[in-house]
Protein backbone atom coordinates (compact mmCIF):
# COMPACT_ATOMS: atom_id res chain seq x y z
CA UNK A 1 0.00 0.00 0.00
CA UNK A 2 0.82 3.45 -1.08
CA UNK A 3 0.85 5.50 2.63
CA UNK A 4 0.78 9.00 4.15
CA UNK A 5 3.39 10.36 5.73
CA UNK A 6 4.64 13.26 7.97
CA UNK A 7 8.10 14.25 9.62
CA UNK A 8 9.63 12.10 12.14
CA UNK A 9 10.81 14.84 14.72
CA UNK A 10 9.52 18.76 15.34
CA UNK A 11 12.06 21.53 13.54
CA UNK A 12 12.62 25.04 13.63
CA UNK A 13 13.95 27.69 11.62
CA UNK A 14 13.57 31.61 11.61
CA UNK A 15 13.77 33.77 8.48
CA UNK A 16 12.40 37.04 7.11
CA UNK A 17 9.26 37.51 5.16
CA UNK A 18 9.29 38.63 1.52
CA UNK A 19 6.29 41.11 1.55
CA UNK A 20 5.67 41.82 5.61
CA UNK A 21 9.60 42.16 6.47
CA UNK A 22 8.89 41.16 9.28
CA UNK A 23 11.96 37.94 11.25
CA UNK A 24 9.23 35.13 12.34
CA UNK A 25 10.04 31.47 14.00
CA UNK A 26 8.77 28.85 11.81
CA UNK A 27 8.01 25.80 13.58
CA UNK A 28 7.43 22.30 11.91
CA UNK A 29 5.57 19.52 13.48
CA UNK A 30 4.53 15.90 13.11
CA UNK A 31 0.86 15.41 12.00
CA UNK A 32 -1.76 12.59 12.43
CA UNK A 33 -3.01 10.80 9.67
CA UNK A 34 -5.90 13.02 7.30
CA UNK A 35 -4.95 15.63 8.98
CA UNK A 36 -3.47 17.42 5.51
CA UNK A 37 -1.05 20.21 6.05
CA UNK A 38 -2.43 22.59 8.93
CA UNK A 39 -0.90 26.49 10.03
CA UNK A 40 -1.06 27.85 13.02
CA UNK A 41 -0.37 31.73 13.81
CA UNK A 42 0.72 30.80 17.51
CA UNK A 43 1.23 34.63 17.93
CA UNK A 44 -2.57 35.13 18.55
CA UNK A 45 -4.03 35.11 21.31
CA UNK A 46 -6.80 32.61 20.17
CA UNK A 47 -4.91 30.76 18.26
CA UNK A 48 -6.92 29.43 14.42
CA UNK A 49 -5.99 26.52 12.96
CA UNK A 50 -6.05 26.80 9.30
CA UNK A 51 -6.27 23.87 6.69
CA UNK A 52 -4.37 24.33 3.64
CA UNK A 53 -6.86 24.08 1.50
CA UNK A 54 -7.73 26.52 -1.89
CA UNK A 55 -11.29 27.61 -0.06
CA UNK A 56 -9.01 29.76 2.71
CA UNK A 57 -6.94 31.22 0.14
CA UNK A 58 -7.79 35.01 0.73
CA UNK A 59 -5.15 37.08 -1.58
CA UNK A 60 -3.19 36.24 -4.29
CA UNK A 61 -1.09 39.44 -5.33
CA UNK A 62 2.32 37.91 -5.46
CA UNK A 63 1.87 35.52 -3.18
CA UNK A 64 -1.15 32.58 -1.52
CA UNK A 65 -2.16 33.71 1.55
CA UNK A 66 -4.17 31.87 4.05
CA UNK A 67 -6.89 32.97 6.08
CA UNK A 68 -9.61 32.30 8.48
CA UNK A 69 -11.26 35.49 10.47
CA UNK A 70 -8.38 37.91 11.92
CA UNK A 71 -5.46 34.70 11.64
CA UNK A 72 -3.56 35.34 8.48
CA UNK A 73 -0.55 33.59 6.73
CA UNK A 74 1.15 34.70 3.58
CA UNK A 75 3.48 33.07 1.15
CA UNK A 76 2.57 29.25 1.83
CA UNK A 77 3.32 28.17 -1.52
CA UNK A 78 6.72 27.10 -1.30
CA UNK A 79 7.24 25.31 1.92
CA UNK A 80 3.70 23.57 0.47
CA UNK A 81 5.67 22.45 -2.96
CA UNK A 82 8.31 21.31 -0.56
CA UNK A 83 5.94 19.27 1.20
CA UNK A 84 4.53 18.29 -2.53
CA UNK A 85 7.78 17.56 -3.62
CA UNK A 86 8.86 15.40 -0.82
CA UNK A 87 5.07 13.69 -0.38
CA UNK A 88 4.50 15.00 2.88
CA UNK A 89 0.81 14.61 3.56
CA UNK A 90 0.07 15.78 7.26
CA UNK A 91 1.78 18.43 8.99
CA UNK A 92 1.59 21.12 11.79
CA UNK A 93 3.09 24.31 10.87
CA UNK A 94 3.19 26.85 13.87
CA UNK A 95 4.84 30.68 12.95
CA UNK A 96 4.53 33.45 15.28
CA UNK A 97 4.26 35.92 11.98
CA UNK A 98 2.33 36.65 9.36
CA UNK A 99 4.01 35.25 6.77
CA UNK A 100 6.27 32.09 6.03
CA UNK A 101 10.10 33.09 5.93
CA UNK A 102 11.24 33.25 2.71
CA UNK A 103 14.89 32.04 3.10
CA UNK A 104 16.63 31.85 -0.59
CA UNK A 105 13.99 32.13 -2.13
CA UNK A 106 13.36 28.66 -3.19
CA UNK A 107 11.93 25.73 -1.65
CA UNK A 108 15.54 24.23 -0.92
CA UNK A 109 15.35 25.34 2.51
CA UNK A 110 12.43 23.26 3.68
CA UNK A 111 13.49 20.08 1.79
CA UNK A 112 16.90 20.76 4.13
CA UNK A 113 14.51 21.07 7.08
CA UNK A 114 11.72 18.23 6.44
CA UNK A 115 14.37 15.69 5.13
CA UNK A 116 16.48 16.91 8.15
CA UNK A 117 13.73 15.74 10.36
CA UNK A 118 13.12 12.64 8.98
CA UNK A 119 10.27 11.64 6.67
CA UNK A 120 8.06 8.62 8.67
CA UNK A 121 5.52 6.41 7.11
CA UNK A 122 2.22 6.32 8.64
CA UNK A 123 -0.42 3.47 8.43
CA UNK A 124 -3.10 4.74 6.60
CA UNK A 125 -3.26 4.68 2.87
CA UNK A 126 -2.22 7.88 0.71
CA UNK A 127 -4.87 9.83 -1.15
CA UNK A 128 -4.82 11.29 -4.56
CA UNK A 129 -7.44 13.46 -7.03
CA UNK A 130 -7.14 11.90 -10.11
CA UNK A 131 -8.18 14.25 -13.03
CA UNK A 132 -10.86 12.62 -15.08
CA UNK A 133 -11.57 15.32 -17.37
CA UNK A 134 -10.22 18.97 -18.89
CA UNK A 135 -10.46 21.70 -16.28
CA UNK A 136 -9.60 24.89 -17.51
CA UNK A 137 -9.73 28.39 -16.40
CA UNK A 138 -8.49 31.58 -18.90
CA UNK A 139 -7.94 35.40 -18.18
CA UNK A 140 -6.97 37.12 -21.29
CA UNK A 141 -4.07 36.08 -22.60
CA UNK A 142 -3.54 33.78 -19.34
CA UNK A 143 -4.83 30.31 -18.78
CA UNK A 144 -3.98 27.22 -16.58
CA UNK A 145 -5.29 23.63 -16.97
CA UNK A 146 -5.46 20.22 -15.91
CA UNK A 147 -5.83 17.05 -17.66
CA UNK A 148 -6.34 13.51 -17.43
CA UNK A 149 -3.00 12.12 -17.14
CA UNK A 150 -1.39 9.13 -15.03
CA UNK A 151 1.21 10.55 -13.35
CA UNK A 152 1.86 14.13 -12.43
CA UNK A 153 3.69 16.76 -15.62
CA UNK A 154 3.67 19.96 -15.64
CA UNK A 155 4.26 22.02 -18.84
CA UNK A 156 4.37 26.12 -18.05
CA UNK A 157 5.35 29.13 -20.23
CA UNK A 158 6.63 32.34 -19.33
CA UNK A 159 6.05 35.03 -21.66
CA UNK A 160 9.00 38.09 -20.38
CA UNK A 161 10.14 40.90 -22.79
CA UNK A 162 13.53 41.52 -21.49
CA UNK A 163 16.91 40.86 -21.98
CA UNK A 164 17.77 38.74 -19.53
CA UNK A 165 14.96 36.39 -19.63
CA UNK A 166 15.16 36.20 -23.68
CA UNK A 167 18.25 34.31 -22.97
CA UNK A 168 16.67 31.66 -20.80
CA UNK A 169 14.19 29.32 -21.95
CA UNK A 170 10.94 30.60 -20.87
CA UNK A 171 9.08 27.16 -21.27
CA UNK A 172 9.74 24.11 -18.99
CA UNK A 173 7.98 21.25 -19.26
CA UNK A 174 8.79 18.74 -16.36
CA UNK A 175 7.48 14.74 -15.84
CA UNK A 176 8.01 13.50 -12.69
CA UNK A 177 8.03 9.74 -14.01
CA UNK A 178 11.10 10.74 -15.22
CA UNK A 179 13.23 12.69 -12.94
CA UNK A 180 13.22 14.47 -9.06
CA UNK A 181 11.13 17.14 -7.60
CA UNK A 182 14.51 18.24 -5.55
CA UNK A 183 16.91 17.80 -8.77
CA UNK A 184 14.82 20.04 -10.97
CA UNK A 185 12.24 22.22 -9.37
CA UNK A 186 13.24 22.56 -5.99
CA UNK A 187 16.51 24.94 -6.11
CA UNK A 188 14.29 27.63 -8.54
CA UNK A 189 14.66 30.74 -6.79
CA UNK A 190 11.64 33.70 -6.94
CA UNK A 191 12.67 36.61 -9.22
CA UNK A 192 11.67 40.33 -9.63
CA UNK A 193 12.20 43.61 -11.39
CA UNK A 194 13.63 46.32 -9.21
CA UNK A 195 11.95 48.87 -11.12
CA UNK A 196 8.51 47.56 -9.46
CA UNK A 197 10.07 47.02 -5.63
CA UNK A 198 9.04 50.79 -4.86
CA UNK A 199 5.63 50.50 -6.15
CA UNK A 200 5.24 46.87 -4.39
CA UNK A 201 6.49 48.50 -1.11
CA UNK A 202 3.90 51.14 -1.57
CA UNK A 203 1.18 48.71 -0.71
CA UNK A 204 3.18 46.32 1.36
CA UNK A 205 4.70 44.05 -0.57
CA UNK A 206 8.32 43.55 -1.12
CA UNK A 207 9.32 44.78 1.94
CA UNK A 208 11.62 42.06 3.14
CA UNK A 209 13.42 41.20 -0.78
CA UNK A 210 17.20 41.70 -1.72
CA UNK A 211 19.21 40.55 -3.33
CA UNK A 212 19.98 37.17 -0.95
CA UNK A 213 16.55 35.92 -1.47
CA UNK A 214 15.42 36.84 -4.95
CA UNK A 215 16.40 36.95 -8.87
CA UNK A 216 16.49 40.97 -9.07
CA UNK A 217 16.44 42.28 -13.03
CA UNK A 218 16.96 45.92 -13.74
CA UNK A 219 15.97 46.96 -17.42
CA UNK A 220 18.68 45.23 -18.68
CA UNK A 221 20.46 42.64 -16.53
CA UNK A 222 20.28 40.32 -13.55
CA UNK A 223 21.84 42.03 -10.88
CA UNK A 224 22.93 39.19 -8.41
CA UNK A 225 26.16 38.27 -8.46
CA UNK A 226 26.08 34.38 -9.09
CA UNK A 227 24.92 32.21 -11.04
CA UNK A 228 21.55 30.99 -12.49
CA UNK A 229 20.86 27.74 -10.51
CA UNK A 230 18.97 26.54 -13.74
CA UNK A 231 19.46 27.74 -17.31
CA UNK A 232 15.32 28.36 -17.54
CA UNK A 233 15.48 29.14 -13.48
CA UNK A 234 12.65 31.70 -14.18
CA UNK A 235 10.35 29.02 -15.53
CA UNK A 236 11.42 27.07 -13.39
CA UNK A 237 10.49 29.20 -10.38
CA UNK A 238 7.13 29.59 -11.59
CA UNK A 239 6.47 25.69 -11.82
CA UNK A 240 7.72 25.25 -8.25
CA UNK A 241 5.05 27.90 -7.05
CA UNK A 242 2.62 25.94 -9.10
CA UNK A 243 3.30 22.92 -7.62
CA UNK A 244 2.65 25.20 -4.17
CA UNK A 245 -0.59 26.08 -4.89
CA UNK A 246 -1.80 22.86 -6.59
CA UNK A 247 -0.86 21.30 -3.06
CA UNK A 248 -4.10 23.14 -1.89
CA UNK A 249 -6.39 20.69 -3.23
CA UNK A 250 -5.54 18.70 0.18
CA UNK A 251 -3.80 15.70 -1.69
CA UNK A 252 -1.60 15.37 -4.41
CA UNK A 253 -3.04 15.27 -8.14
CA UNK A 254 -2.99 12.68 -9.91
CA UNK A 255 -2.69 14.48 -13.83
CA UNK A 256 -0.91 17.32 -16.22
CA UNK A 257 -1.26 20.44 -15.59
CA UNK A 258 -0.37 22.90 -18.59
CA UNK A 259 -0.40 26.76 -18.18
CA UNK A 260 0.55 29.71 -19.84
CA UNK A 261 1.48 33.23 -17.79
CA UNK A 262 -0.58 32.33 -14.81
CA UNK A 263 0.10 33.06 -11.61
CA UNK A 264 -1.30 32.45 -7.90
CA UNK A 265 -4.68 33.94 -8.75
CA UNK A 266 -5.50 31.57 -11.75
CA UNK A 267 -4.27 28.51 -10.15
CA UNK A 268 -6.65 29.24 -7.22
CA UNK A 269 -9.41 29.54 -9.16
CA UNK A 270 -8.34 26.24 -11.33
CA UNK A 271 -8.97 24.00 -7.97
CA UNK A 272 -11.76 26.50 -7.02
CA UNK A 273 -13.38 25.64 -10.46
CA UNK A 274 -12.28 21.52 -9.98
CA UNK A 275 -13.98 20.87 -6.64
CA UNK A 276 -17.07 23.19 -8.08
CA UNK A 277 -17.54 19.87 -11.05
CA UNK A 278 -17.33 16.58 -8.58
CA UNK A 279 -17.48 14.75 -12.09
CA UNK A 280 -14.16 16.24 -13.27
CA UNK A 281 -12.20 13.99 -10.61
CA UNK A 282 -12.09 11.19 -7.87
CA UNK A 283 -10.37 10.22 -4.64
CA UNK A 284 -8.40 7.54 -5.13
CA UNK A 285 -5.54 5.70 -3.43
CA UNK A 286 -3.02 2.42 -4.37
CA UNK A 287 -3.48 -1.05 -2.14
CA UNK A 288 -0.54 -1.98 -4.49
CA UNK A 289 2.57 0.33 -4.90
CA UNK A 290 3.02 -1.02 -8.23
CA UNK A 291 -0.32 0.38 -9.34
CA UNK A 292 0.34 3.80 -8.55
CA UNK A 293 2.15 6.53 -11.13
CA UNK A 294 5.75 5.92 -11.54
CA UNK A 295 6.39 9.46 -10.05
CA UNK A 296 4.91 8.56 -6.73
CA UNK A 297 6.77 4.72 -6.90
CA UNK A 298 9.77 6.63 -7.70
CA UNK A 299 8.64 9.26 -4.23
CA UNK A 300 7.84 6.26 -1.70
CA UNK A 301 11.30 4.62 -2.64
CA UNK A 302 13.34 7.28 -2.37
CA UNK A 303 12.05 7.61 0.85
CA UNK A 304 11.47 4.24 2.30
Amino acid sequence: MLKQQTITEPIKTVGIGLHSGTRSNLFLKPAPINSGITFVRIDQENPIMIPGKAEHITDTRLASVLQIGESRISTVEHLLSACAGLGIDNLLVEIDGEEIPIMDGSAASFLFLIQSAGISVQDAPKKFIKINRVIEVVEGDKFARLEPHFGFKLDFTIDFKHPALDKTGQRCVIDFDETSYAKEIGRARTFGFAHEVEALREIGLARGGSLDNAIVLDEHRILNNEELRYEDEFVRHKILDAIGDLYLAGHPIIGAYVAEKSGHALNNLLLRKLFSQPDAYEIVSFDQISNAPKAFQALHSELN
